[in-house]
């Protein structure tokens, strides 16, 4: 694997860091700035919502510009908001940083996955790929305990300037090691792409990685006050139990990513359940710290090892929209980023408590479930129609191939 596709997993181990190190340092962001902690949540909710901009719109906007030019621009527009961020005089500048960081961080996923691609073999794409994901994963397990625990000891702003220094080293790494990667030469028919949008499998490829991913977020972003503030838990205990969460996250993936290939709606039905289940039992016993913790670890596990069979189910649905694909997939996972953490205040401010929203993040999944059960009926029906056209004839067949979705995946 070239040196520089492990450029961009360090990149994206800057970028994955700062998107969720937020969740551990809540509340002394709400003490120093002044608000509440569902004032606070909403900050891990504008970096979603820059993220759910900025994917689609950077993914056209830089399609015909040089790609290492790109990615250095944006890396280094990046590592300004971490800036931003830990010298923000209020919470107006800090809101405001974390959207243009997102924004950034949208463009640098969407570019440097082109990029990784590029650099590479075809048989060895995915393992490109996995590089850049696994850079997302170790930033759980690595990235976000050790923003806690830099807040803890040296205040919130000491972590963001931690991820300002990690991204000069990547922004260093860019520049050295990332070749001239040549401008594809023809234009894609956006137009035609957009007709994705059309389709009620696409559609609900969309609501279920929202869904799901929204449930999880609405109770792991305020993950720091229910261990310390419910189950009674001291500050030390957050970087450690967010460690187990990310711990969760790299076997679930690794589960998910042997398994999704062969049963996708089985690995998106039961790993969306789990979290369900999870998330209502941390609900009702949030009071103990060892139910809290066990089920901090569970829930990573749960949540990760579903991830795999989101991204394929969206990819095969999406397959007509080589440009919009990729980034329709980072745009629904961070609008659940952006409505789970709203959720997860708006349940607070009501006077529900912490436990709240681990009751509202499991009525989201469990819509996820249905969402996702609705696709595998419709997925089975056009597997069906196929059939009968195949035992028809050949015109039969073409007109069934229309109007159904392309998608090669197993079944449960």
């Amino acid at each position: 694997m070239p040196p520089a596709v492990h450029i961009l997993g360090i990149s994206v181990f800057a970028l994955g860091t700062s998107e969720f190190m937020l969740s551990g340092l809540l509340p002394p962001i709400a003490d120093d700035m002044g608000v509440s902690i569902p004032q606070a949540g909403l900050l891990i909710s504008a970096f979603a919502i820059g993220m759910v901009v900025g994917a689609p719109l950077l993914a056209v906007a830089t399609l015909r510009l040089p790609r290492r030019t790109t990615l250095i621009t944006l890396l280094g527009v990046f590592g300004l908001g971490q800036i931003g961020g830990a010298i923000a005089p209020g919470y107006g500048f800090l809101f405001a940083s974390r959207v243009i960081s997102a924004l950034a961080c949208a463009g640098f996923w969407a570019v440097g996955a082109a990029v990784a691609v590029a650099m590479v073999p075809v048989n060895a794409r995915a393992r490109a790929l996995a590089v850049l994901i696994g850079g997302l994963s170790i930033a759980n397990v690595l990235g976000v305990p050790a923003g806690a625990l830099l807040g803890e000891h040296f205040g919130w702003r000491s972590a963001f300037w931690a991820v300002g220094g990690m991204s000069a080293v990547a922004l260093v790494g860019v520049v050295a090691l990332i070749p001239r990667i040549p401008v594809p030469e023809g234009r894609p028919k956006l137009r035609r792409e957009l007709r994705i949008y059309r389709d009620r499998q696409v559609l609900l490829a969309v609501a279920t990685i929202a869904l799901a991913a929204g449930g999880v977020f609405c109770a792991f972003s305020y993950l720091a006050p229910l261990l310390t503030d419910v189950a009674g838990l001291s500050d030390s205990w957050v970087p450690t139990v967010l460690g187990l969460f990310g711990i969760g996250a790299l076997i679930g993936t690794a589960i998910g990513g042997r398994v999704a290939d062969a049963h996708l709606f089985g690995v998106l039905l039961t790993g969306i359940t789990a979290s369900t289940a999870f998330l209502a039992v941390l609900a009702f016993t949030a009071h103990s710290p060892v139910a809290a913790v066990a089920l901090s670890f569970l829930l990573g596990v749960s949540a990760f090892c579903t991830a795999p069979a989101l991204n394929a189910r969206l990819f095969n649905v999406a397959s007509a929209a080589p440009t919009l694909a990729g980034a329709t997939t980072t745009a629904s996972f961070n609008l659940g980023n952006t409505g789970g953490p709203w959720i997860g205040g708006a349940v607070i401010d009501a006077g529900f408590g912490f436990p709240s929203t681990a009751l509202a993040g499991a009525v989201m999944s469990a819509a996820a479930i249905g969402a996702a059960a609705w696709s595998l009926r419709l997925h089975r029906r056009a597997g069906s129609t196929r059939m009968i056209a195949v035992a028809g004839s050949p015109h039969a067949l073409e007109h069934a191939s229309e109007h159904s979705p392309a998608d090669s995946t197993t079944g449960a």
